[in-house]
C-alpha cells in the first residue's frame, strides 16, 4: 500500500528554486500553491492591513477552539498554503526596492495585474530581467499581452460566457430549467493557474540549457477557449456551433444523468461493448443488436429514441441497486454525491487527499492536498495558509540582512506590516 509523505519528511521536487508571488485571489494564487505544494519557497507579497483581496471574501470564515470566526476566509485558505506573506507596499519607493532585492533572489515572479500595471514600479517584465536574465516572469490577465482586448479586466463569470463555455453548459432551452450555466466553481481562474504553471515549468527546464528566463504570458481567455477541446472540434470540422444537451454527452449515447427509484445514477457509457454489458444487466440485451442501437454513432442518432427507452428502465431500480449491478461489470456509473459525502468517500482517505496543518489562530486549518503523487509520496506543503504578514521580518533578515531597526523603522513608515 503506498504511503503519502508530506514535503516535510521528503524534500519537494522545486525545494531548490525562489518564487516570488505577486498575484492575487485565484488564478495566481493558485498556480503559486501547486509550486508550493512542490517544494518551491514562494514569497507571498501582500498589501499592509489588507493583503489579498479573498482575506476579506467571507463567511465563511476559519473558526477558532471555541467556534468563533477568525479573520481568514475559506477563499483565501484554499488557495495560499506553504507561502510566506510578506506585506510590502510597493507603491512607495522603498516598497518597490523591496521587491525588486528579492526579485534579484528569485528564479520565479508570477503577477496578475493589468497589462503594463507594474511598469511604473519598476517591477515589469522589463525593467526586472535585466538584473536578473535567469528570471521566469509570469503573467497572468485577463486577455493576454496583446490584442484588442488585452487592456480590459478579466473575471472568470464573464470569461465562461465569451469562450463558449456557458453556450454548451445547462440545460436545453426546450425543456425546464433550460438555458446558459456557469460552472459552480471558477473553473478558468482554475485552469489558467494549471496552464501557467505549466508555462513556468517548461520555462525552467529550458533555462537549465540556456541560462536565461523567459517571459511566460497566460490568459482566462486563452486558457478557457483551449479548454473547450471536443466542443471546438465538433464545431470545425461540421461548420454548426454545438448547443447545450446538460447533463448529456454530444459524442456518446447513453452518457448522462438518470433518474432511478431513489434519486439520480450517472450512467457513462464509453463502447459498444459497455453498452451491451448494461443491456444485459438491465434485462433488455436485444438492445445491443437493434442495427439503431448496435454502435455509438448509431446511438447518437437515435439519440431521441434510445434515452427515454434508458430513462424507463433506470426509473426501476435504487441506485444503490444498480451499483452494485453495474460496477462489476465495467459499465462506468455512479452517484452525485453532495461535497459532505465526498469527503466520506473511502477513496479519498485511502489517497491521503485531506489534510489538517497547524494554524496559528484555529489550532488547525484543514486542506486538500496536492492531486498527484511522484514515486508513490505526495508532496503536500507542510505549512498552513500564512496569516497576513506572518513571515515579514523573517524574510527581511534572512534573504535581505535587514537588521531589527532598520523593519521597526519600515513599520513605523507604513512601508512594511510585521
Amino acid at each position: 500500500m503506498l504511503r503519502h509523505l508530506s514535503c516535510s519528511n521528503v524534500p519537494g521536487p522545486l525545494s531548490h528554486l525562489a518564487v516570488l508571488d505577486l498575484s492575487r485571489v485565484l488564478a495566481g494564487p493558485w498556480c503559486t500553491q501547486h509550486l508550493a505544494d512542490l517544494g518551491a519557497t514562494v514569497w507571498k507579497i501582500e498589501r499592509p492591513g489588507s493583503g489579498d483581496d479573498t482575506r476579506a471574501w467571507g463567511p465563511p470564515y476559519l473558526k477558532d477552539a471555541h467556534g468563533r470566526d477568525t479573520s481568514e476566509a475559506a477563499y483565501y485558505l484554499a488557495c495560499n498554503r506553504g507561502k510566506h506573506s510578506v506585506a510590502v507596499d510597493f507603491t512607495k519607493p522603498e516598497g518597490q526596492a523591496i521587491v525588486r532585492e528579492l526579485a534579484l533572489q528569485a528564479d520565479v515572479l508570477v503577477e496578475n495585474y493589468k497589462v503594463g500595471g507594474l511598469a511604473r514600479f519598476g517591477l515589469d517584465h522589463a525593467s526586472l530581467a535585466v538584473p536578473n536574465p535567469r528570471l521566469v516572469y509570469c503573467s497572468i490577465t485577463g486577455f493576454g499581452q496583446d490584442g484588442p482586448s488585452a487592456e480590459r479586466a478579466g473575471y472568470d463569470f464573464i470569461i465562461q460566457g465569451m469562450t463558449g463555455f456557458m453556450s454548451v453548459t445547462g440545460e436545453r432551452d426546450d425543456l425546464p430549467g433550460g438555458g446558459p450555466q456557469k460552472a459552480g466553481v471558477a473553473i478558468t481562474d482554475l485552469v489558467t493557474g494549471l496552464f501557467a504553471a505549466t508555462g513556468i515549468l517548461a520555462a525552467l527546464a529550458e533555462r537549465e540549457r540556456t541560462g536565461r528566463g523567459r517571459h511566460v504570458d497566460a490568459c482566462l481567455f486563452d486558457s478557457a477557449v483551449a479548454m473547450m477541446t471536443v466542443m471546438n472540434l465538433n464545431y470545425l470540422v461540421t461548420g454548426r456551433a454545438p448547443g447545450r444537451l446538460g447533463n448529456a454527452h454530444p459524442n456518446i449515447v447513453p452518457y448522462q444523468v438518470f433518474a432511478c427509484a431513489d434519486g439520480h445514477l450517472i450512467l457513462a457509457v464509453g463502447n459498444d461493448g459497455q453498452f451491451a454489458k448494461f443491456c444485459e444487466a438491465a434485462g433488455v440485451a436485444a438492445w445491443a443488436a437493434d442495427p439503431r442501437f448496435a454502435r455509438n454513432a448509431d446511438r447518437v442518432r437515435h439519440r431521441g429514441t434510445l434515452v427515454p427507452m434508458v430513462a424507463e428502465v433506470v426509473r426501476t431500480k435504487r441506485q444503490r441497486e444498480w451499483l452494485e449491478l453495474l460496477e462489476p461489470l465495467g459499465v462506468p456509473c455512479g452517484p452525485i454525491n453532495p461535497i459532505d459525502r465526498v469527503f466520506d468517500e473511502p477513496q479519498l482517505a485511502a489517497r491521503g487527499l485531506k489534510l489538517d496543518l497547524p494554524h496559528p489562530l484555529a489550532g488547525s486549518v484543514p486542506q486538500v492536498g496536492f492531486p498527484l503523487l511522484l514515486d508513490g509520496q505526495r508532496s503536500d506543503a507542510a505549512m498552513p495558509p500564512p496569516l497576513l504578514g506572518q513571515h515579514t521580518a523573517q524574510v527581511l533578515k534572512e534573504r535581505l540582512g535587514y537588521d531589527d531597526a532598520r523593519i521597526a523603522d519600515l513599520v513605523s513608515r507604513g512601508v512594511v506590516a510585521a
